[in-house]
């Protein structure tokens, strides 16, 4: 079994560096979270990623403070929601996230989704750079942005998110996107990594071949693909077998030929997508 010294951290654009593997509470229902962000924790995970609009940052909060790690050991992830990108919104809505958390500061905050048609993701962009002078937030970011998005919030502040968080799995690889982020030194955080069991991704010869060959899950196999990529993942389940199993992705490596029949399940068009599209989501 792996420990936390496995997984290797990367060096954000902040000074700051994250864990590149991470545990994702999407979904995890808030009377649960506590549970299984401390058996995660137990296991070597030293970065957790939330949101406000999850409910269940109590229970990160709770979990962290049970667990005995100290703080600035494990790398701590939530997220600003739509309606409070306006105004001065994104302080109070930071604040009530702390408060919630039962920590001082978090490592990364997040825009969680540009929301075009409300007009507001510029002016919390301007507010996360403000916040982040002081000590509260360590790292600033943003989540299903598109170039565009990306064009706009740099062109009005000369402000770099550290990460841009997207839907990335080997259906839906945002190439466009991945290609901007790499030419200014964003890195990429993938959420869905495994496409959220929304297709036979595992049912896919380059996918079945790989983890046949390596004697691993497809599962190892599509997280190590995320690894060799440079992304960071955080895979999200409530099982404690399926946290082993996804952390146990340090002593295996594909190789070229196997990385690129993977890079090739993409055909390019977007039919992969399985979440909302970052321009209809509001």
């Amino acid at each position: 079994m792996a420990d936390q010294h496995d997984v290797p951290r990367i060096a954000l654009n902040s000074g700051y560096d994250i864990p590149q593997l991470g545990y994702g509470v999407f979904k995890v229902p808030p009377a649960e979270t506590e549970k299984v962000v401390l058996e995660a924790l137990e296991l070597g995970y030293r970065h957790i990623d939330t949101a406000a609009i999850y409910g269940n940052e109590e229970g990160v909060g709770a979990a962290i403070a049970k667990s005995g790690i100290p703080r600035d050991e494990i790398f701590l992830t939530t997220k600003l929601w739509n309606d409070r990108q306006g105004g001065d919104e994104p302080r109070a809505a930071l604040e009530e996230s702390l408060t919630k958390l039962g920590v001082d500061y978090v490592d990364l905050y997040l825009i969680h989704w540009p929301a075009p048609a409300n007009g507001t993701f510029v002016n919390a962009w301007k507010q996360l750079a403000a916040l982040n002078e002081g000590e509260a937030i360590r790292s600033i970011g943003v989540s299903n942005f598109l170039v565009e998005h990306l064009e706009a919030i740099h062109g009005e502040t000369g402000v770099l998110p550290a990460v841009n968080q997207i839907e990335l799995h080997p259906a839906y690889q945002q190439r466009d996107v991945v290609a901007w982020c790499a030419d200014h030194g964003v890195h990429i955080e993938a959420w869905g990594p495994l496409g959220q069991g929304k297709y036979d991704l595992f049912g896919v010869p380059a996918v079945h071949d790989a983890a046949s060959a390596h004697d691993r899950t497809p599962a190892q196999v599509v997280l190590r693909w995320h690894i060799q990529k440079g992304n960071i993942v955080f895979p999200k389940s409530v099982k404690a077998d399926r946290l082993r199993e996804n952390f146990r992705i340090f002593d295996f490596a594909l190789s070229d030929a196997e990385m690129s029949a993977i890079d090739a399940i993409d055909p390019g068009d977007g039919s992969g997508r399985v979440g909302a599209h970052p321009t209809e989501l509001h």
